[in-house]
């Protein structure tokens, strides 16, 4: 969950009284995140329930709806494990029947070791990939680029710089850049010398793999484009990974989980 809003929901606790000793924990999100671990068995993780035609969900929706006024809820689903999801944008929470407590967090299912948050956040903020505007992004191509991905990345980003060293030896693939400077003061600056670069591509590299400062530069630039395209696609952090068959992965995710992804 973003800073933002674990704010944003801290206050709201505070605010409808649900959270003891609140004064201090409004001020800043939560130093880590609870699990809650599931005992329900089975070979995978069920999906939860759409919330269409289930009165208690709706009900559920409705009295979060009147304690947290100052947050959006998008819908609620019944969960496999005795408690409801409530999604608030690209955020998801959980909570009982009557609405008594609200965790943020990670739900593990027990069974089969799956985060089944992260894999209901990459559903909800799957993209066409098709439909991505590629020209705004800096183009790499390796071998015959067949593979591809596209991601968006802040050159400040430590997390970026490692996904860089987990694709280094990855051949066939064309990965699109769309460079969201959203973490540092300089993010911006970095962003506009490397797209406004003679050879952007290497330029990136140079920066990212080797800590080359990319040299000053001046041109007319889509970062404004691209942020407002990441806000669209709820892109909260860096590195979001899009791929061809509409999936998402946010963060730097191992070399496995990547290239089962492209092979899809």
């Amino acid at each position: 969950m973003n800073f933002r809003f674990s704010v944003l929901l801290a206050r709201a606790l505070c605010i409808t009284g649900l959270a003891a000793a609140c004064g201090a924990w409004a001020q800043q999100a939560p130093a880590g995140h609870d699990q809650v671990y599931s005992t329900v068995s089975g070979a995978k993780a069920p999906a939860a329930t759409e919330s269409v035609a289930d009165p208690a969900a709706q009900a559920v929706k409705e009295r979060f709806a009147q304690r947290f006024t100052e947050l959006s809820v998008t819908t609620v689903r019944r969960t496999p494990y005795g408690i409801f999801e409530v999604q608030l944008g690209s955020d998801l929470v959980y909570t009982d029947e009557k609405v008594t407590w609200v965790m943020e967090g990670p739900l593990i299912d027990a069974i089969t070791r799956r985060d089944v948050t992260r894999e209901r956040q990459e559903k909800l903020g799957s993209v066409s990939f098709d439909e991505l505007p590629l020209d705004l992004a800096v183009k790499q191509v390796r071998g015959d680029g067949s593979r591809q991905m596209a991601v968006f990345e802040d050159p400040n980003c430590g997390y970026c710089k490692q996904l860089h060293k987990t694709l280094q030896d990855v051949d066939n693939l064309t990965v699109y850049t769309f460079l969201y400077p959203i973490l540092a003061p300089d993010s911006h600056t970095k962003s506009r010398d490397i797209w406004c670069a003679k050879d952007p591509a290497q330029t990136w590299q140079d920066w990212m793999v080797r800590g080359k400062t990319p040299p000053t530069a001046e041109c007319d630039t889509p970062i404004e484009q691209v942020l407002a395209l990441g806000q669209k696609l709820m892109v909260r952090g860096t590195p979001a990974i899009f791929f061809k068959d509409g999936s998402r992965l946010n963060g730097a995710a191992p070399l496995e989980m990547i290239q089962a992804r492209l092979g899809q």
